[in-house]
């Protein structure tokens, strides 16, 4: 039941963090974009920039920032994905950039270029 309220609770923070992210005058891509190495929770431009998020979501601190379950094997694995991205979508000459998007309760916090 635990594992069920969680991916609900994901799926509405990377809709808010999507929300968030076309207010700020960014043009989303993609969401959820999977291929055989993983999954980018949202692919988008801004200015001329492709711009990888990854949204973290949770309801309270308790356990530390949302921030924090992004480690360097997480990064690792999307960098790897993103790269993959770009080379099949003919983007390979495109500046790109990783960020961050806690959502905690109702708070948005974005963390460009994160790593």
């Amino acid at each position: 039941m635990r594992k069920e309220l969680n991916k609900v609770e994901g799926l509405v923070g990377e809709f808010n963090a999507s929300d968030y992210l076309k207010k700020k005058k960014y043009q989303i891509i993609e969401q959820n974009h999977r291929n055989r190495l993983g999954e980018i929770d949202i692919i988008a431009q801004h200015e001329n920039m492709i711009v990888f998020v990854e949204v973290k979501t949770r309801s309270t601190l308790q356990f530390g920032r949302p921030s924090e379950a992004v480690d360097y094997r997480k990064q690792q694995k999307l960098r790897n994905v993103a790269s993959l991205y770009l080379l099949q979508h003919k983007k390979m000459d495109y500046q790109c950039r990783f960020d961050v998007i806690e959502v905690i309760g109702n708070e948005i916090n974005h963390i460009e270029n994160a790593f």
